[in-house]
């Protein structure tokens, strides 16, 4: 069994960082859906910007907004204007093949990669 990438949001931009927020990475919607990402399930985020990495949860941000938010203690390590990569792995024995998607500066899909 291998840990292998599954999903992953290219160079999203961090919209909010909420730290008063119990914890958990907020996600537009139709992003969340683009890469197959389930509503909970843990994430790998890593800062472009920083360099900082951290995991945290998926949990639903407003269909369409562009919505990036890193909520809880993860906000000060990840702050507003930050460009992340968002990934999901999966524990498989066989191969699989990766959702990756680019997006714009207003975290709005661009293309698969």
């Amino acid at each position: 069994m291998r840990w292998v990438l599954r999903s992953k949001i290219h160079k999203a931009t961090v919209t909010d960082a909420n730290v008063a927020y119990v914890g958990s990475i907020s996600i537009d919607l139709n992003l969340i859906e683009k890469v197959g990402l389930w509503l909970h399930e843990k994430v790998l985020v890593v800062s472009n910007t920083s360099g900082a990495r951290l995991e945290t949860y998926v949990i639903p941000g407003e269909r369409g907004s562009g919505t990036i938010c890193i909520n809880g203690a993860a906000a000060h390590l990840i702050k507003r204007g930050e460009e992340i990569i968002i990934m999901g792995f999966e524990l498989t024995d066989k191969s699989l093949e990766t959702k990756s998607v680019l997006v714009d500066d207003q975290n709005q899909f661009v293309r698969y990669l």
